[in-house]
């Protein structure tokens, strides 16, 4: 698999790892914060450093994560992407994801924010 074109995750706390177990084993690249070492930081943390590692973030926190695109945007910075994804059962959310991680490039996910 193309690192460079594929879509990589980082999972916000407030998601089911289950999730990102499940991606995994369709061979995408899933990363939580707990693996990261990101738990309990701020969402604003939680975005810079999904961006900084390139990484596509999923949450379920619409809200906050809306306002932290329009002020990256507004400021010029730049992220991987996010994806906002309504509360259901992890094999749901994990079999949505999945669509838009076989639709969208990297590339294409910059700067993005799309829901699920």
């Amino acid at each position: 698999m193309n690192r460079a074109l594929f879509i990589e995750t980082y999972l916000d706390e407030d998601v089911d790892v289950l999730i990102g177990e499940l991606l995994k084993s369709r061979g995408f690249r899933a990363l939580t914060t707990r693996d990261a070492g990101q738990l309990g930081k701020p969402d604003a943390d939680q975005l810079a450093y999904a961006a900084e590692s390139g990484l596509t973030i999923l949450t379920h926190n619409r809200a906050d994560f809306e306002e932290l695109h329009r002020q990256y945007l507004a400021n010029g910075r730049s992220h991987a992407g996010i994806v906002i994804a309504m509360r259901r059962r992890p094999y749901e959310i994990a079999g949505r994801l999945l669509q838009l991680l076989d639709t969208f490039t990297r590339d294409e996910m910059q700067n993005q924010i799309l829901y699920v």
